[in-house]
């Protein structure tokens, strides 16, 4: 991949915020990074992120609630895998909390349960211990929280 050579000027880079920013919520650092690939300098970059800021283009509470309802929906993510990754965006903790708010109780619950049956519906295992430690470490995987997980496949596969 070859990086852009050429600088952008200031009203190029604004454009090109704007844009990148209305295509799809974004976290601060994400367009601090894009804006320093358009060979911007860091004063222009922070008078760029507090313009988008002041003009709704940027909100990080936003984008926690979007992400973390997207990860959830789409990819079945749990919640210490998306913390984990809004905690590589460098959003803070408040946040983070909002965004996880988007997740109902009662659909994650049903959502580890549907992904434990399909997990153990494909798995060709007799004994029920090793079934539920594939099924338990693919879960985990996924980002959900281990105590619950276990419970959750006690009900589903009793001794």
């Amino acid at each position: 991949m070859q990086k852009n050579t050429t600088r952008l000027t200031f009203e190029q880079a604004k454009q090109k915020a704007l844009r990148y920013c209305v295509y799809q919520e974004r976290a601060h650092q994400e367009v601090k990074n894009k804006l320093y690939e358009f060979g911007m300098f860091t004063s222009e970059v922070d008078e760029l992120i507090t313009y988008l800021i002041t003009e709704g283009f940027l909100n990080e509470e936003r984008f926690a609630k979007s992400f973390a309802g997207g990860k959830f929906r789409v990819k079945k993510w749990g919640r210490i895998k998306i913390v984990h990754a809004l905690e590589s965006r460098n959003l803070t903790k408040n946040c983070i909390r909002i965004g996880l708010k988007e997740i109902d109780e009662s659909d994650y619950f049903h959502a580890l349960e549907e992904l434990l049956k399909s997990k153990l519906s494909g798995l060709a295992e007799s004994n029920v211990f090793i079934a539920r430690d594939k099924a338990s470490k693919y879960a985990i995987q996924k980002g959900y929280e281990p105590d619950l997980v276990w419970a959750t496949l006690k009900d589903l596969l009793p001794n």
